[in-house]
């Protein structure tokens, strides 16, 4: 019978898994019932299948086993609610690790987008219910039909549907819209993420009739600021944090790198400018993790990007409640 995430680890991932915790402890704000909601996005690579090992064994497929997927866990524990992307039509992973989180967690998750531009992917959100609960609103941007679209709309389904789920969390309620953008052509791209933003500002002036909060995060495919990707992205009013301004995305992003340019992943929200809502959350602070500097750091990037991912994850604290 094959070893459980659930079993006593081995001694040498028990104590890779205790330099992982003081580096967490060190870098994302801890959980407070009541006072805090750490709100995280991570997109691991081709979260599918699972090699049910401990150690690994020449030629093993998928490269993430059970040493890895804890590692993945872990780091997961530490925020209240976080959106996967690349979440696999496979969901061996997925079980697995909910497994490990154990039974204060849950998920809610997409079926599979299908068509070769989807890639085999859901999209997930997992909570703890300990800190967070679902409201209730759950659903995917779907494009109208074309008759009820301008010219110069866009006019195509999204490739992988955005996914919006709404929370709650000490009587504050947030809807959480995570979305992947496709990769390919920049003319493309830039029209999709136009889209989502009209959408999204649209939708987030409709919400705040009932004092919502609408927080957009994932894998955006966008550049820095200057770059017309992250122009079509913020071109309806919402803003992303300075503090991610320099928080490396990938595991391949190196100092004097082109890969430092590139804002992939992101986390937004409207700011109260333009008539658009502003949270009634405090936003307090934001940031990534580089589990490079405590994780396999015997292997090579590209290694460690098949078992753990080749993205960092990011987060953003929210206060709700000051005192």
């Amino acid at each position: 019978m094959p070893p459980k995430i659930t079993d006593k680890p081995p001694k040498t991932v028990a104590r890779e898994l205790q330099e992982l915790r003081a580096e967490l402890d060190k870098t994302i704000p801890h959980k407070h019932l009541d006072r805090n909601v750490i709100i995280g996005t991570w997109n691991i690579r081709a979260f599918g299948d699972l090699t049910e090992r401990w150690t690994e064994k020449k030629g093993d497929s998928p490269k993430r086993n059970l040493h890895s997927l804890l590692c993945i866990a872990e780091i997961v524990s530490r925020f209240d609610v976080i959106a996967l992307q690349e979440v696999k039509g496979n969901i061996k992973c997925l079980r697995h690790m909910m497994k490990a989180l154990g039974s204060n967690w849950s998920l809610i998750l997409t079926d599979v987008t299908k068509g070769d531009k989807g890639n085999d992917e859901r999209m997930a959100f997992l909570f703890d219910t300990r800190k967070v609960k679902l409201s209730g609103l759950a659903c995917e941007l779907v494009v109208p039909d074309e008759k009820n679209i301008g010219e110069k709309a866009f006019d195509r389904q999204f490739a992988r549907t955005p996914y919006a789920v709404g929370f709650q969390s000490a009587g504050h309620t947030f809807i959480l819209v995570t979305l992947h953008v496709m990769w390919g052509e920049e003319k493309e791209r830039i029209r999709e993420l136009k889209a989502i933003a009209k959408w999204l500002a649209d939708w987030a002036t409709n919400v705040n009739a009932w004092d919502q909060n609408l927080i957009a995060l994932g894998d955006f495919n966008i550049d820095r600021k200057s770059n017309p990707l992250y122009k079509a992205f913020t071109s309806m009013g919402i803003k992303t944090p300075e503090e991610l301004d320099n928080v490396p995305r990938t595991v391949f992003a190196k100092p004097g790198d082109k890969e430092l340019d590139k804002f992939y992943d992101q986390i937004a929200w409207f700011t109260g400018e333009d008539k658009l809502p502003k949270l009634s959350m405090k936003y307090s602070n934001a940031g990534g993790f580089d589990f490079t500097k405590v994780l396999m750091t015997q292997m090579s990037t590209r290694d460690i990007s098949y078992r753990i991912s080749d993205h960092y994850p990011l987060w953003c604290e929210f206060l709700v409640r000051e005192d």
